[in-house]
């Protein structure tokens, strides 16, 4: 019973420090997400080339997360293997966000947001892969619904910022979350050495066998070479969630402006009663999973997304629009808790865990990077008007891949 309760307070307490490290991180991404296209917008007319151009960051992601999750995996220092690249990225990120509304010409402006976007995804999968390296696979589910509550707050934060600082002082906004990521990266720092931690340890042993080491092209093979494509159809299907995602969250703030005529301002804060909606499912989510199984789950809350967003199509009001986006919240958080869980218990080995972080960001970075300029090229076509159809669209598909990890799922008897 000592040693189980000892358990549990590490569990606390590491998922405690990884969802600070993740809040730090997301602070400035939400905002990011929210602010930035106006900015685009005063020099660019097209939605197409703005959604682009919010994808930038992603595009980054696809080649810089598995690059430096794989060099985080084997890494080896009495700091441990991840906090050396929080301690060093994390506050170089927040200085160089500071400086995104200082740059009043758009070649300026892209040449800030593409380093501060090239800063901030070197270090983008090093904090969440800290949860399975300390944390069991049957606890991993509860601590990652604590952790995406945290993401979840910064939603918040930045639609409070959104409507407290940002018609009247644009430029002092986004120092906000600078702060906070800055205050959170100390903490964090301070507290944790990951050289103690279980998937650290078992790297050790592995090391010291005449296994070679886990190079990042031999696990993508492996995954792609893999007869049970139930690993490859995750990862799909967070890279078209992803899409349907990053496009309702970069696009919102122009829809709101030019579909429910509010001002800036507004429609940045018109997310935030979605991001309590969020909070409030997410650890439900977690449970569920654990009843149902967490393939079920994603699939259950992709579908309340996508429907929910095409409900929302036919009353375009700030407030239908607020229900909407409240309901396809508290959906998407069967997705986001559980399918980073199940490809982290799907790793082969405690070697590869950081690559297989970083696979899942990856695909989250890549659908972020072509969902925005597709459902942005949609919005071009069809106008504002239905742009949260447009993202339904995106979203079905997203459903059926997974759909397809369920029949597999069934199939091997595999319990995910």
């Amino acid at each position: 019973m000592p040693a189980l309760t000892a358990d549990r307070r590490l569990t606390r307490r590491i998922t405690f420090f990884v969802a600070l490290a993740v809040f730090a991180q997301e602070a400035t991404w939400d905002f990011y997400d929210a602010q930035v296209p106006p900015l685009l917008r005063e020099h660019i007319a097209s939605t197409a080339l703005v959604g682009l151009l919010m994808g930038m960051d992603n595009l980054l992601g696809i080649f810089v997360q598995p690059w430096i999750a794989n060099r985080s995996d084997n890494t080896r220092t009495r700091w441990g293997r991840r906090i050396p690249y929080l301690a060093v990225g994390m506050p170089l990120a927040a200085v160089l966000f500071t400086l995104i509304p200082l740059a009043t010409a758009l070649p300026s402006l892209i040449a800030v947001i593409f380093v501060y976007a090239l800063v901030g995804n070197s270090f983008k999968p090093i904090a969440q892969a800290l949860l399975p390296d300390f944390i069991e696979p049957e606890r991993r589910g509860r601590a990652n619904a604590v952790v995406k509550i945290a993401s979840g707050l910064t939603v918040i934060v930045s639609a409070l910022v959104s409507a407290l600082l940002v018609d009247e002082h644009p430029k002092l906004a986004f120092t906000v979350p600078a702060l906070l990521m800055l205050a959170c990266t100390a903490v964090l720092v301070w507290q944790v050495r990951d050289n103690t931690s279980r998937g650290y340890q078992l790297s050790l042993t592995e090391d010291s066998t005449d296994e070679p080491t886990a190079r990042l092209l031999d696990v993508v093979k492996d995954i792609f070479g893999d007869r049970d494509r139930s690993r490859l159809l995750v990862v799909t299907a967070v890279l078209l969630f992803a899409s349907a995602w990053f496009s309702s969250r970069s696009l919102f703030t122009p829809y709101g402006m030019e579909a429910l005529g509010l001002t800036r301002g507004q429609a940045g804060s018109l997310t935030f009663p979605s991001g309590i909606a969020f909070l409030v499912a997410a650890y439900p989510a977690a449970l569920l999973a654990e009843r149902i199984g967490r393939v079920r789950t994603m699939t259950i809350g992709m579908t309340v997304f996508g429907v929910a967003l095409a409900c929302g199509t036919l009353v375009p009001t700030p407030t239908a629009t607020v229900v909407a986006f409240c309901v396809a919240a508290a959906g998407a958080s069967g997705f986001l808790i559980n399918a980073a869980v199940v490809l982290w218990n799907l790793a082969p080995s405690a070697r590869v865990i950081g690559v297989y972080t970083g696979l899942y960001t990856v695909s989250w970075a890549a659908g972020g990077f072509v969902g925005p300029g597709i459902v942005g090229a949609m919005v071009d076509v069809t106008g504002w008007r239905y742009m949260l159809l447009d993202i339904a669209l995106v979203t079905a598909l997203a459903t059926a891949a997974i759909l397809r990890v369920g029949v597999l799922v069934r199939r091997h008897a595999t319990s995910l």
